[in-house]
């Protein structure tokens, strides 16, 4: 499509790095704005659920994603005292997809995987330094005027580029919901934490009405995450004598882990008023933000991503009228709204119920799924984010 003005994809992370892969593979220009000075090497999201896996392995990367990661083929919930409340087995997924697992690997992996598989075709173009300054919609065309005053002009422009996004920001379009009073820390260390907890699976959920956490293994670290009461100032937390007394509620008599990384940030559940604005398309981040209870963001980002394009593609060849581009806000901001966002929501709650009847009803609720395949493979169709997928193919 020679005549055609590129796709401008805002944001090098595994979104956009999707978004690019998925416009490429079926021949669609793409010219990718990045901030940032190169890929960026952030640790982050580093859960894929098991369709995203499917979707990933169709654009190429999972392969090498597996190679890289560590598949975690069970989820577990416990008490502080390490008795387990319940275990799921993805397993029990193999009839509904390829990768019937989690797989732990960090986001920064699949950038630079994408990223290498596309450097070498000419309809791919990144630009680093390349922060975005304002977006215009003229109709027709948009143009990306970045703060260094160059001026670009692309078919449409895709903003991945995260919660704080320029291009959402330029477009106007509103970013409604709330901000946790609790900050997220997340401590990792190289010391083996299935050394010292019989049966450990590579991602445990810990239910504590006083301080919940979760434990979560990735290539060579694990990553261990506290909430952080509003009282207590950013500068006690970041002190070794901190994470020395999270860690120490991990297993009792133990605290001398070594710390490898420690970051400390907020976090919010909001959702922007659409997707669509003209030729100004949101995903990602930049639509759409959770906690990390579940591991929902980063996936169903991509899942936004890869919706898009299905849509982007026979609109760019006249083969479908533009406005199936507003399908992809229906079905995409639906499912965000009614699943993600609702199940991020309760699964903190869930963990950090307080009272006993709430306590006892939530250890019941898990009991029972996972008790019985047919319960569990429902409870896990949820978890996985099939159900999501489903409901969001259901909206017309």
């Amino acid at each position: 499509m020679p005549d055609l003005k590129p796709v401008l994809i805002a944001g090098a992370g595994p979104v956009g790095l999707v978004a690019a892969a998925a416009l490429v593979r079926q021949g669609i220009a793409v010219e990718v704005l990045e901030s940032g000075t190169g890929i960026s090497n952030e640790m982050r999201a580093s859960t894929f659920h098991a369709p995203t896996l499917d979707m990933l392995d169709e654009l190429g990367a999972a392969p090498e994603m597996i190679r890289q990661g560590i598949i975690g083929p069970r989820v577990q919930y416990r008490r502080r005292d390490q008795s387990l409340i319940a275990e799921f087995d993805f397993g029990l997924l193999a009839d509904v997809t390829r990768h019937p697992y989690r797989l732990q690997c960090e986001q920064f992996k699949l950038t630079r995987i994408l990223h290498a598989m596309l450097t070498d075709n000419p309809l791919y173009s990144v630009r680093f330094n390349a922060a975005l300054a304002q977006a215009e919609d003229h109709g027709d065309a948009v143009t990306a005027l970045l703060e260094d005053g160059t001026r670009l002009s692309g078919s449409y422009l895709i903003g991945a580029d995260g919660a704080r996004s320029a291009v959402r920001k330029s477009a106007g379009i509103g970013f409604d919901g709330f901000t946790w009073p609790e900050r997220f820390l997340v401590l990792s260390t190289e010391f083996d934490f299935a050394t010292i907890i019989p049966g450990l699976s590579d991602v445990s959920y810990y239910a504590d009405p006083e301080e919940w956490f979760f434990l979560l293994r990735v290539p060579g670290v694990w990553r261990a995450m506290f909430p952080v009461r509003g009282n207590v100032s950013d500068e006690e937390v970041m002190t070794p004598e901190f994470a020395r007394a999270r860690f120490a509620r991990v297993v009792a008599g133990r605290d001398d882990y070594p710390v490898k990384h420690t970051t400390l940030y907020r976090v919010h559940q909001r959702v922007a008023e659409t997707f669509r604005k003209g030729r100004i398309l949101l995903a990602g981040d930049a639509a759409h933000i959770n906690n990390p209870l579940g591991g929902m963001g980063l996936n169903g980002g991509v899942h936004d991503a890869v919706n898009l394009v299905e849509k982007l593609v026979p609109v760019l060849r006249h083969e479908a009228d533009a406005d199936v581009l507003d399908l992809y806000d229906r079905q995409r901001r639906g499912v965000t709204v009614e699943h993600v966002q609702r199940q991020t929501i309760q699964n903190k709650k869930n963990l950090e119920a307080a009272t006993p009847e709430d306590q006892a009803d939530f250890q019941a609720r898990m009991a029972e799924a996972a008790s019985d395949p047919a319960k569990a493979h429902a409870h896990l169709l949820g978890m996985s984010m099939i159900n999501s997928l489903r409901r969001a193919a259901e909206i017309a």
